[in-house]
C-alpha cells in the first residue's frame, strides 16, 4: 500500500490556493490567476520550460486541462506574468510556502543544506557584475542565488545575493533570519561547503542556536592512518557504503573547541570535517556531510529539466549606487605597480651578469644601467605608497553614472523558480511512492516514469450528475508501467481532489494490466 505524503501532491490546486492568498485574483479578463498559475506548473511538470516553447504544443488539448477551450498564447502569458511581476509579492509567495512546507514536515529543518547556485547572464545590453562560474570555469556576468534545501534535498527557498554577495554575508542579513522564522527556537544545523569557513561566525552562531557542519579550510598535517576505523553506512533505499573515519577535536583559531572528523579515500587522501554536533556520531557526520551532494545533484536536475537557469525576462531594475564593490583603481594601481617590480628585478639580474662578465670594466662604474635602477626602486616604492592609500572596496555609483547601476529584474525570476519548486516537490513524492512498484533495482527509473505520465494521452469524461470527472489514461509501454499507474491514480483518487472552480471530483482511471 502507498503512504499519504504531504499535501504538495495535489500540485496546481495548492499553489492556486496559495497564489490567491498572496495575489487575490487578476485584472478582468479572459485568463484569470488561477488559469494562469496552472498553466504555468502544467509546464513545468509537462517540461515545456519557457514561454516561447508554449506555441509548439497543441493550444486546444493543453487548454482542455485547464477547462478552457484553449491555453494562453505566449504574449498573454508574457503580459499576465508581467502583471504579476509589477505586485512586487513573489517574496510573499515564496516565504508563503516556505511556511506551509516547514509546518507540514518540520521534522527535515533539523539539517538544512545550503549552497550557491550561478545564473550566467549571456546578454550584452547591460552591465551587471561578474562572478566565478564553476561549471564553466570562467568569470562573468552573473547573478548567485544561495539555496536552503532541507535534510533530504528538497528545496525551502532560496535568497539573490545582490551584487554576488558572498555566502557569509547572504548566511548573516538574509538567510539565517528566515531559518530562524520557520524553525521557531530549536537548533537548526546548517551543512554547507569551505566558502563558510570563519571561526569567528561559527562561535556566534552556536550562541544563536545554529550548528554548522563543513569541509576544513587551508592546509592540515595528515593524521595516523592507524587512528582510522571501518564504519558502513546503510540508509533507506541506498547501497552500502564503507567509511574510513577518525575524529579528534579542534581548537580554532579563536579559541573556539569544535569536532573534527576525517574520511581517509582510497587514494590515502583525508578529508576533514568540521562540526559544531556534538551529540552525532562519528558516521553520522560523515553521513550528513557527504550527503550535501544531493543538493548538487539538485542544482543538476532544475536545470537540465526545469531550465532553472533561463530567465522570464531581461528587462532590469534599479540596484543600490552605495553597494561596495572592490576598487577597480587600486586594481590597476596593484598592475602598474608589478610591473615596475618585473622591470626592476630583469635590469638588477641585467646589472649582476654585467658585473660578472670579464670584459666589463665599463661596468662596474655607476652607468646608466644602475641610474635606471635606481629611478625604478623610488618609482616601486611610490606606487606602493599610492597602493596602500587607495580604499580596498568603494561605492559602485562613485565610479559609475547611479543610473546605470542596474540588477536583472527578480519579480517575475522569483515566481517561476517557486513554481519549479513547486513542481519538483510535487513529483519527488510522487516518484518516491512509485519508486518501489517499478522493482527493485529500478528506483532511479521513477522520474522517467512520471514524465511519461504526465504526457500520457487521456479522455476527459465529465459527467455532471455523478459529480465526477472521469479522467481514462491510455496504455503504457508494458504491464509493469500499468501497474504503477493504476496503483499511483488509486492513491490520488483517495483525496477526492475537486476540479478547480467547480464540483466535480477528479477520478483518474488506469487502463487494466496484465497479471
Amino acid at each position: 500500500m502507498l503512504s499519504r505524503p504531504s499535501t504538495t501532491t495535489e500540485g496546481s490546486a495548492c499553489f492556486n490556493e496559495v497564489g490567491r492568498q498572496i495575489y487575490g485574483a487578476l485584472r478582468n479578463g479572459y485568463y484569470g490567476l488561477d488559469a494562469v498559475l496552472s498553466t504555468l506548473v502544467f509546464m513545468a511538470l509537462l517540461r515545456i520550460k519557457t514561454t516561447e516553447q508554449l506555441p509548439s504544443h497543441a493550444p486546444g488539448e493543453f487548454g482542455l486541462v485547464l477547462g478552457l477551450d484553449r491555453v494562453p498564447e505566449m504574449k498573454t502569458l508574457r503580459r499576465k506574468l508581467a502583471e504579476l511581476g509589477a505586485r512586487e509579492k513573489a517574496r510573499e509567495l515564496q516565504a508563503a510556502f516556505a511556511r506551509r512546507w516547514a509546518a507540514e514536515q518540520p521534522g527535515l529543518l533539523g539539517f538544512l543544506y545550503v549552497d550557491g547556485h550561478v545564473r550566467p547572464y549571456n546578454g550584452r545590453t547591460h552591465r551587471l557584475p561578474k562572478t566565478h562560474v564553476p561549471r564553466r570555469r570562467l568569470c562573468m556576468p552573473a547573478t548567485t542565488d544561495y539555496w536552503v534545501n532541507d535534510a533530504l534535498a528538497d528545496p525551502v527557498f532560496f535568497v539573490t545575493a545582490a551584487g554576488n554577495e558572498g555566502l557569509l554575508a547572504v548566511l548573516e542579513e538574509a538567510v539565517l533570519p528566515q531559518v530562524r522564522d520557520l524553525a521557531g527556537e530549536r537548533r537548526v544545523t546548517l551543512v554547507m561547503d569551505r566558502e563558510c569557513w570563519s571561526p569567528k561566525s561559527f562561535k556566534r552562531w552556536h550562541e544563536k542556536g545554529f550548528d554548522v557542519m563543513t569541509y576544513r579550510k587551508g592546509h592540515y598535517e595528515p593524521w595516523p592512518q592507524a587512528e582510522f576505523r571501518e564504519h558502513e553506512s546503510c540508509g533507506p533505499g541506498q547501497r552500502n557504503v564503507q567509511y574510513e573515519l577518525a575524529e579528534r577535536p579542534l581548537t580554532l583559531s579563536n579559541g573556539f573547541e569544535v569536532r573534527e572528523v576525517r574520511c581517509l579515500t582510497e587514494d590515502a587522501h583525508q578529508t576533514s570535517v568540521v562540526t559544531t554536533r556534538t551529540d552525532l556520531s562519528t558516521l553520522a557526520v560523515a553521513e550528513r556531510m557527504f550527503s550535501r551532494w544531493r543538493q548538487e545533484n539538485f542544482f543538476r536536475y532544475m536545470r537540465h529539466e526545469f531550465a532553472l537557469d533561463h530567465l522570464p525576462t531581461y528587462a532590469v531594475e534599479g540596484a543600490d549606487p552605495e553597494r561596495s564593490i572592490p576598487n577597480p583603481a587600486k586594481k590597476e594601481k596593484k598592475k602598474e605597480r608589478d610591473a615596475a617590480r618585473r622591470e626592476l628585478a630583469r635590469l638588477t639580474q641585467a646589472y649582476g651578469e654585467s658585473l660578472l662578465n670579464e670584459d666589463c670594466d665599463e661596468a662596474t662604474e655607476p652607468g646608466e644601467i644602475q641610474t635606471h635602477i635606481t629611478q625604478l626602486q623610488r618609482r616601486v616604492e611610490h606606487l606602493g605608497e599610492e597602493h596602500n592609500a587607495l580604499p580596498t572596496h568603494v561605492a559602485i555609483g562613485q565610479i559609475r553614472d547611479p543610473d546605470t547601476v542596474v540588477q536583472l529584474e527578480q519579480e517575475r525570476k522569483i515566481l517561476v523558480d517557486q513554481i519549479k519548486m513547486v513542481a519538483y516537490r510535487a513529483e519527488t513524492e510522487l516518484a518516491n511512492l512509485v519508486g518501489p512498484l517499478l522493482g527493485s533495482h529500478h528506483d532511479d527509473e521513477a522520474r522517467s516514469f512520471l514524465r511519461q505520465v504526465f504526457n500520457l494521452p487521456a479522455d476527459l469524461v465529465p459527467d455532471p450528475d455523478a459529480g465526477t470527472l472521469v479522467v481514462r489514461l491510455h496504455g503504457m509501454a508494458n504491464w509493469r508501467s500499468n501497474r504503477a499507474l493504476a496503483a499511483l491514480c488509486d492513491f490520488l483518487n483517495e483525496y477526492e481532489t475537486h476540479y478547480p472552480g467547480t464540483d466535480l471530483r477528479l477520478v483518474l482511471k488506469a487502463p487494466p494490466s496484465d497479471s
